[in-house]
């Protein structure tokens, strides 16, 4: 194999030293968080109001009652990503999509989405009818499930158009005895952000309100089963 010459090497490692000693931009990254405070839902009347407050109160969730989230709660297997995507502008259909560039999810959200929805149902339930609190598998020793409640999520996304959290969600109620059969529900509903277009602090603010929503519709499922 011919060498180049010497002056073109000389000018080739001159250049690749250049282009080694260039910065590299670097977008700084907007670590984003699910945090267990209760958003501020929009109350019937258009103002702000606590997630609590925000649905009409079932009915007792009765007295005596112990009840366990089963888990896992069931989550879309792209949700385990740490990245936040967004719909790709401009590509028919709303199936392509694109990271948003700098930000992260700093939890997974298998592990948040569970977390914050049990404490809002907890939340909600409390509030409602001060019903004790609504325990994650395990259970502590000696402690016996009489409701338990099961969880899947098929959709926790920006939807197509970047315009809300798209949440699509199956729940059901069951005797843990297994004396009744389980009360199923679902709930489909859109989340906009504060602002559009929204940058990442609005897209994480919008997904911590879904789960407040979704709580609201839970908690408001869980009444006493039939004597």
């Amino acid at each position: 194999m011919r060498l180049a010459p010497q002056p073109l090497r000389l000018t080739l490692l001159v250049l690749l030293g250049v282009a080694a000693c260039s910065p590299v931009a670097v977008v700084p990254v907007q670590w984003l968080r699910l945090s267990a405070d209760a958003p501020m839902l929009p109350a019937p009347d258009g103002s702000r109001a606590a997630a609590a407050a925000a649905a009409p109160a079932p009915a007792s969730a009765g007295a005596g009652e112990v009840w366990q989230l089963v888990l896992p709660v069931a989550l879309p297997a792209h949700l385990e990503r740490d990245t936040l995507f967004v719909p790709q502008a401009g590509v028919p259909g709303g199936g392509a999509v694109q990271p948003l560039a700098g930000a992260r999810w700093i939890e997974p959200l298998r592990d948040a989405v569970p977390r914050v929805l049990r404490e809002d149902i907890a939340r909600s339930l409390h509030a409602r009818n001060g019903a004790p609190v609504l325990w994650r598998s395990p259970l502590p020793p000696g402690l016996v499930p009489t409701r338990q409640l099961r969880v899947e999520i098929t959709a926790f996304e920006i939807g197509s158009g970047a315009r809300a959290v798209v949440t699509h969600a199956r729940w059901s109620i069951a005797d843990a005895r297994g004396e009744r059969p389980p009360q199923v529900h679902e709930a489909r509903f859109d989340t906009a952000p504060a602002a559009l277009p929204a940058d990442a602090a609005d897209w994480a603010a919008a997904h911590r309100q879904a789960i407040a929503a979704l709580a609201e519709r839970i908690a408001a499922t869980m009444a006493s089963p039939s004597p």
